[in-house]
């Protein structure tokens, strides 16, 4: 939740491709960031794995006309259609692409290697495969509207803010502040929140969601806090379930506001 899932670069800047607005170029080198290379296995037609712009190319020419994003997690599968064996794969990965326009999905799969105990990101290198799998042609599960998204989350983050005051975690006061600050100072340092094409509330829904995202990411890193009890510490899980489930919700209907808003005409 820290960080923009991988499955959301591809859908944003793949968006932008398909839609003209973005050179293939740029679209795979965003969609790529940090990452040492990403290749597409199971791309009908091909009999081994191809690099992003040639795959982007093919799905095109496969009919596909825009992409979602699905955040799935145990019990929720969040943007996923079906069948029962891409939801699997997707749920393991705990994110996935799902095309429109053809009936296909992109699952990641993450090699990462490097100095044992490497502390910069920098000295990892990072492969990454897309499994490009069939998909059942239907809505996709639980994915609210941007309006409904944005409206969860401002209820989420203030009623989660006051249980974890009342409860003295840490991720309610100045430690989370300092936190989110030094977070967005780093992922806003050279990139765009969403691709071109995206309405401007897309863009706002998904800044609130990260930040709701690394608001639960602190609370659970910084120990305890106050809530030395198990019953507080229960009261605490119990807080934040539901607002991770919030903040996926609005990740997904963010990335997926481009699709949403065209098909709408």
């Amino acid at each position: 939740m820290l960080s923009e899932p991988r499955s959301g670069r591809l859908a944003a800047w793949g968006n932008a491709l398909l839609a003209g607005l973005v050179s293939p170029d740029d679209a795979v080198h965003a969609i790529v960031g940090g990452d040492s290379v990403h290749r597409v296995e199971g791309l009908p037609g091909e009999s081994a794995p191809v690099g992003l712009t040639l795959a982007l190319g093919r799905l095109r020419a496969l009919g596909v006309t825009g992409l979602r994003v699905a955040l799935p997690a145990p019990g929720h599968p969040l943007g996923l259609s079906g069948p029962p064996a891409f939801n699997e794969r997707a749920l393991e990965a705990e994110e996935a692409v799902v095309a429109t326009g053809a009936p296909y999905g992109l699952v990641p799969e993450v090699y990462e290697a490097g100095p044992e105990g490497a502390a910069d990101a920098e000295d990892v290198h990072v492969e990454v495969v897309w499994h490009c799998l069939p998909v059942r042609e239907a809505p996709p599960a639980d994915v609210p509207s941007l309006g409904e998204a944005e409206r969860e989350l401002a209820d989420a983050l203030r009623e989660t803010t006051e249980v974890l005051a009342r409860l003295d975690v840490a991720a309610s006061g100045p430690v989370a502040e300092a936190a989110i600050d030094a977070y967005r100072a780093r992922a806003e340092r050279g990139r765009e929140v969403l691709a071109p094409g995206y309405p401007p509330r897309a863009v706002r829904v998904l800044e609130l969601a990260q930040r709701v995202g690394l608001l639960i990411s602190v609370a659970y890193e910084n120990g305890h806090g106050g809530a030395v009890s198990a019953s507080e510490m229960g009261a605490r899980a119990q807080a934040l379930r539901p607002v991770e489930r919030v903040a996926r919700r609005a990740q997904v209907a963010a990335y997926n506001a481009y699709v949403e808003e065209r098909e709408r005409g």
